[in-house]
């Protein structure tokens, strides 16, 4: 799939299909999100790939937003390093991850958010010195999202060419 038409496609899942996600694709979606750039190049992350249908399961009782992750055959936590661009720097990471698996037609959703799961950090061994931003699930759709549909404002409204107000298209 081309870049564009993975962003121009992607929709969050929150339903997955119970197929294990193939080695290499994981491999793939770990790797996008390790060659993303990041602030003077400090990489301040670690992705923990989850597949035991146990964690799996503890991970969605942690996570009020996102019980569906129990389901999922895959889960990758993100936890960064502290510092001011930490957040910008793993969030970057994670949405290369998500159209890493769109591309090969895994779904994805973004779980959580920064300073909410202090209490998974024992369960995977997760040091002090990191935060988790968020927990991504990953997976086949168990079915049809969207057909590429987004509803999003016109590219008027959120866009000016050379100051704000002028009208870009």
């Amino acid at each position: 799939m081309e870049t564009f038409e993975a962003i121009r496609t992607v929709l969050a899942v929150r339903q997955y299909r119970d197929t294990p996600i193939p080695d290499d694709v994981v491999r793939e979606i770990v790797e996008a999100g390790r060659l993303t750039a990041s602030a003077s190049n400090k990489q301040p992350w670690h992705f923990i790939v989850v597949r035991e249908k146990d964690t799996l399961r503890q991970l969605a009782a942690h996570a009020p937003t996102g019980p569906y992750i129990a389901q999922a055959p895959l889960a990758i936590v993100v936890a960064i390093a502290h510092g001011p661009l930490s957040v910008s720097d793993g969030s970057r990471a994670i949405q290369d991850m998500m159209l890493a698996a769109w591309s090969r037609g895994v779904g994805s959703n973004w779980v959580g958010f920064t300073g909410r799961f202090d209490a998974i950090k024992p369960l995977l061994g997760i040091p002090d010195d990191l935060d988790v931003l968020a927990i991504v699930p990953f997976g086949y759709p168990a079915t049809s999202v969207g057909a590429g549909k987004k509803n999003r404002k016109p590219l008027g409204e959120v866009a000016s060419r050379e100051r704000f107000g002028q009208p870009f298209a």
